[in-house]
């Protein structure tokens, strides 16, 4: 059986993480025994391209099952969005001692990263959560699907200079298929299922949060006399960069237990009641995370050796930080350039060919 702590969406992927953190370590977290994550494998990488038999997904509980076979035209939005999740995980950590690196070939991609209930697990959750939603949304934006559309709702009278127009994005509609797929998992009564309900409802109200009023002009010479404006998501990346935020404050969490008449029910209370308690847009976690310096199979870690850092850097990418006191190899690199380059009217660019040399560091 698979751990269940790591669970949160079950399809296959086809990104491929950074793998400069490690030499050789490509295949030291394949164990099947860790085989529930969020995680998008190889044979499903074509969802948006061919039919979809549900019964062929690795992992699915069986609510998620039902989903999929009664709104199988959406799935490939679901699956498109844990993907947009993963690759925004690795940009917001590729320069931290855990870099969001996946798994190939392995249903849980990030291997035991996940199975323990920390900061790293609360961020996957939420970013990925957040990506279903945003995936979802859009695609119903585009009319892909014909379940669902533009949203109506929010469209009042027109405001100062502007009317409505164009399509409003829906996003009530795709924070619905994701808390109704990803949530699936959730139906313990134990302190882990109630951290990723946490964390998976939290990335999906950064969307809500955050839509906001995209214009357009129209008029003569690019003049503004008549603009229609409609509801739109924010840029993923921002999404990303908030939910980052939102993971460097994340509150510790201590679980409580209570015997109910179901039986005996886990809860989770803040660690420190001077402090500001966690809102529901607030990530939380309530076990610590391990340093990530050396490849350890247990944890999940890779280690650092021989990632690239910043030698000028004081942060957690710099050699010094991320190298765990190791210290750090340079080596120089000549790379080929464009430079040089004319704008010639018109209309083309022309470009000279030019090598620079370039210092990298390591560590070691």
């Amino acid at each position: 059986m698979a751990s269940r702590n790591s669970s949160l969406f079950v399809f296959t992927h086809d990104v491929r993480g950074d793998r400069r953190n490690a030499r050789g370590q490509a295949g030291v977290m394949a164990s099947p025994t860790y085989c529930r994550s969020l995680a998008l494998g190889q044979q499903y990488s074509t969802l948006g391209s061919q039919p979809i038999l549900c019964s062929s997904i690795p992992g699915l509980v069986p609510k998620q099952l039902r989903f999929c076979r009664n709104y199988i035209e959406i799935m490939p939005s679901v699956a498109e969005g844990v993907k947009l999740g993963i690759q925004e995980c690795q940009h917001q950590f590729r320069g931290r001692r855990w870099n969001c690196t996946t798994i190939k070939n392995n249903l849980a991609i990030f291997g035991p990263v996940l199975d323990k209930a920390t900061r790293e697990s609360a961020f996957v959750h939420a970013i990925a959560s957040a990506g279903v939603a945003y995936a979802v949304t859009r695609s119903c934006a585009e009319g892909t699907s014909t379940m669902c559309g533009c949203d109506s709702h929010h469209k009042g009278p027109p405001g100062e200079g502007w009317k409505w127009g164009g399509c409003s994005e829906d996003a009530e509609f795709g924070v619905l298929v994701s808390r109704e797929f990803a949530d699936a998992r959730e139906n313990r009564p134990d302190a882990r299922s109630a951290m990723n309900r946490h964390n998976n409802e939290a990335g999906r109200m950064t969307i809500l949060e955050n839509m906001h009023l995209r214009c357009k002009c129209h008029g003569l010479s690019g003049s503004c006399e008549v603009k229609t404006c409609w509801w739109a998501q924010p840029d993923f990346r921002m999404l990303g960069d908030y939910l980052k935020d939102k993971y460097d404050s994340a509150s510790e969490m201590v679980v409580e237990k209570h015997r109910e008449s179901r039986g005996w029910v886990e809860t989770l209370r803040a660690k420190f009641a001077f402090f500001k308690h966690p809102t529901e847009r607030d990530l939380v976690y309530y076990e610590g995370s391990p340093n990530f310096c050396e490849p350890n199979p247990e944890t999940g870690s890779f280690g650092t050796r021989d990632r690239v850092c910043n030698v000028s850097s004081h942060g957690i990418e710099g050699c010094d930080l991320l190298c765990c006191g190791r210290g750090h190899n340079t080596r120089t690199e000549k790379r080929k350039e464009k430079c040089h380059c004319v704008f010639h009217w018109c209309c083309y660019v022309s470009c000279q060919e030019c090598t620079r040399i370039y210092d990298v560091h390591t560590c070691k």
